[in-house]
């Protein structure tokens, strides 16, 4: 288990009076109504405005300090800006007093309109194809320009790094750290033979993405109104990396099943913009990858008091033993031949 926080966390300082004042300064005052969304990596709000149409409410996300500059916040907003200038439905950030990264007490932050919705039913083919036609779109705008800020996704960054971190800081309990070392390592080797190793020099092309698109990313609302559908939100992850990254969060039960999802997927995807089959050798890679980012991004939030009460699981042996045949299974997939579709 990590050790208890010893320092006062980045938001400590996070105060309901310090969100409240942080809208004011940009001429937007609060009418009482606060609510604290679901999120860990930022601290998301959403707050009801005064003299707004509707009792309109708008979601404030204030970013974690230090993680990423405030040039890789604006390409984050800039590509928003371009997917909804292509009517492709993302929920962008809006320009305030001439911006959308703003400023205060320490903290960037943005605010974004208020959009309702559910997790989309992607067990229904027609709501995969619908799904799909609109990943072709965010791929299109995607792949008109690359980041100059914001990192790829790949080997290095979501596998090297992340086991170098978790073992020089001892987060791997002694008692299975043999054997976690053995397991991680084996699976890094099998991805350093994918193009996930140096995308660049792979001869498959890499496009700003999603990052981030399993389904609480997607909100379905009702297609009988109007802008029925999905709605996408949350590109904090945006990154530059391969399509297929956007697609295999979404896929989930046995080999059949997700090869019938996958279909659903690309069927739509292709109406729009062809999909190179040859990246769906990456997805047990990349699920592979995810798994060991995931570990090391617990281990370096320890200190911020909402993942202990969240996740009082994590840090233990048996944490680290599931990890150790995870990481086992994932090796058993990797070598297992892609998804046909």
């Amino acid at each position: 288990m990590p050790d208890a926080p010893a320092s006062p966390h980045p938001y400590a300082s996070l105060t309901p009076d310090t969100v409240l004042d942080a809208l004011a300064t940009l001429g937007l005052h609060g009418d009482g109504r606060l609510v604290a969304l679901s999120s860990y990596e930022n601290r998301v709000y959403q707050v009801g405005i005064e003299g707004l149409e509707d009792h309109r409410n708008v979601v404030v996300k204030f970013y974690r300090p230090g993680r990423w500059s405030d040039a890789q916040i604006q390409e984050e907003h800039d590509f928003a800006a371009e997917l909804a200038a292509a009517e492709v439905p993302v929920v962008a950030p809006l320009v305030l007093q001439g911006g959308t990264v703003h400023h205060h007490a320490g903290f960037a932050f943005s605010v974004s309109p208020s959009r309702g919705g559910r997790a989309p039913e992607l067990h229904d083919f027609e709501v995969l194809e619908w799904v799909g036609r609109f990943l072709a779109r965010i791929h299109a705008v995607g792949a008109a320009r690359p980041f100059v800020h914001r990192p790829a996704l790949d080997l290095a960054s979501f596998g090297t790094e992340p086991r170098e971190w978790l073992l020089t800081h001892h987060m791997v309990p002694l008692d299975v750290q043999a054997e976690w070392t053995r397991a991680c390592d084996q699976a890094l080797a099998m991805i350093a033979d994918t193009p996930l190793a140096d995308p660049p020099a792979s001869g498959l092309a890499t496009l700003r993405l999603h990052g981030d698109c399993h389904p609480g990313n997607i909100l379905w609302t009702p297609t009988d109104r109007e802008g029925g559908g999905p709605h996408f939100v949350d590109l904090d992850d945006a990154r530059t990396g391969f399509a297929v990254q956007d697609l295999w969060m979404l896929l989930d039960g046995e080999r059949r099943d997700r090869t019938a999802q996958l279909s659903g997927l690309l069927d739509g995807y292709e109406q729009f913009r062809e999909f190179d089959r040859r990246e769906l050798a990456l997805i047990e890679p990349l699920r592979t990858l995810r798994l060991l980012h995931y570990s090391a991004w617990l281990a370096r939030r320890w200190e911020d008091p909402i993942f202990p009460i969240t996740f009082p699981w994590f840090g233990s042996s048996d944490y680290w033993k599931g990890q150790i045949q995870m990481l086992q299974d994932q090796c058993e997939a990797m070598a297992e031949p892609p998804l046909v579709v």
